[in-house]
This record gives structure tokens, sequence and C-alpha cells, in this order.
């Protein structure tokens, strides 16, 4: 997994990225509350995959622009939707030009990024490509404190002909993890491998200060619940004075 390239995980998903997460985030939810962000203005999702969310938004008259660093990923969201901008390119890099009212990423997709610097990197571009008073929306699991047990193996999934594993390693000590999605069927098994780096919602407030935003809110879920110290998820938005 050393000098691990984030494109593979694109090359390797794209053919059964939707079967696979169907279900298993609140889409409607998401869609619904981003729309309501982003208000009349344009919006930018990093991360953008295959346009889970992106298709719909865009069906609801939203201008959206997607940028992912995956052809393949691409390659799927276009045969779902003409109405959607794609743009290939590094998320933390990409220069559009123009302003958005709304930039985001969603389902721990900024974990995707390996290093502390590469995050904050993306915070200050999501700045950048905003208009002023526009907002960056972060998605993604709590992440709690690391366990002494520095890796882990489990059953994600059992079906008739199928077993999917699910395996990783964490450090500690950078935050970063490699793991492995491990797919078993009758003709072989299918590897899919995952690398990163988990970044707390702490270290996102001090990311948006130094990329110069604000702590608009933060919801539990997609529908505005409290955060508390029992919720699994966060919506973190940010907000350009």
């Amino acid at each position: 997994m050393e000098n691990f390239d984030p494109r593979l995980y694109g090359a390797r998903w794209a053919n059964m990225y939707d079967e696979f997460h169907k279900g298993l985030m609140d889409d409607e939810g998401a869609v619904a509350a981003l729309a309501t962000l982003a208000g009349d203005g344009p919006v930018l999702e990093f991360g953008v995959g295959t346009g889970r969310l992106a298709v719909p938004l865009a069906r609801r008259g939203v201008e959206v622009v997607g940028v992912d660093v995956s052809p393949e990923m691409l390659a799927k969201l276009r045969e779902k939707s003409s109405a959607v901008t794609v743009v290939e390119a590094d998320m933390t890099t990409v220069s559009l030009e123009r302003e958005f009212s709304l930039a985001y990423i969603a389902f721990n997709s900024i974990f995707a990024l390996d290093t502390q610097q590469a995050q904050v990197e993306l915070f200050r571009n999501a700045a950048a490509h905003l208009r002023p008073g526009g907002r960056f929306v972060l998605e993604t699991v709590v992440v709690r404190p690391p366990s002494p047990d520095r890796g882990k193996l489990a059953v994600a999934d059992i079906e008739l002909d199928r077993m999917t594993l699910v395996g990783g390693k964490h450090d500690p000590v950078t935050g970063q993890h490699k793991g492995m999605w491990l797919v078993l069927e009758p003709d072989g098994p299918k590897f899919f491998p995952i690398s990163g780096r988990d970044v707390s919602h702490f270290e996102m407030d001090l990311m948006a200060q130094l990329a110069g935003l604000d702590l608009e809110s933060r919801w539990a879920d997609w529908k505005q619940s409290p955060f508390t110290a029992k919720s699994e998820l966060h919506i973190s938005t940010y907000r350009k004075p």
C-alpha cells in the first residue's frame, strides 16, 4: 500500500459502487438539505464519484459541477446524466476560475486524502471557489480515539454465493489508515483497497480557520438533528465571510 494511487479506488469500485452503496446513506435527505443550502447559486462537489448526490441535485434544477480524480467513476456519472458538468482533476488543486454558493464533500471522502496538508489544501481550495457568504459542507463519520488494537477484520455481508470482508489498520500517530474490502465469489476474489487519513470534526474546525471559513452549524444527520456525544455522523457547514 506504499505510494497508494487514489485513482485505483475509482478504477476498482466504479462498476459496483452504486450497487454496493445503495441505501447505505440518506441520499434523499442529503439532496434536500444541499439544495436548500445552495439557494440560487451553482454547486461544486468534490469527489463526485458516480453522481450519487450530484445527479438528483441536477434533476432539481441546481447547476452542479463535479470534480473527481477517477475517469472510471466519471464515466458512470455521464451514463446517468448529462446535466452535471464533470471535471477530472485533483480536488485539492483544481482551479475552475468561477465562484459557487455551495461546495461540499460527502460520505467520508475527505478521508481519502492521505495527509493533513492535503486536507488543509482542500479546505483552502473550497474557500477559493466560494463567493462571499458561500458555504462548504462536509459529511463524515465521527472519528473516535484509536484503540490499542491497530488492525481488524470483519464480515460486512454474507449472501448465498458471496461474502464480503473488510479489514484495515490505523496508525494512531498520523491518523492514516490502510484497508481492503474483499469480495469472495465463485469466480474468484475481488480486492478493493482504500487508503487515507481520518480527520476529526475538531481538526476540521481548525482547518476551516486556516482557510478563512467560520463554523456555521453542525448536525448529527441531514435532517438537522442536534449533534451530541452519542452522534455517529456529523454534517459540518462552514461559511465564507
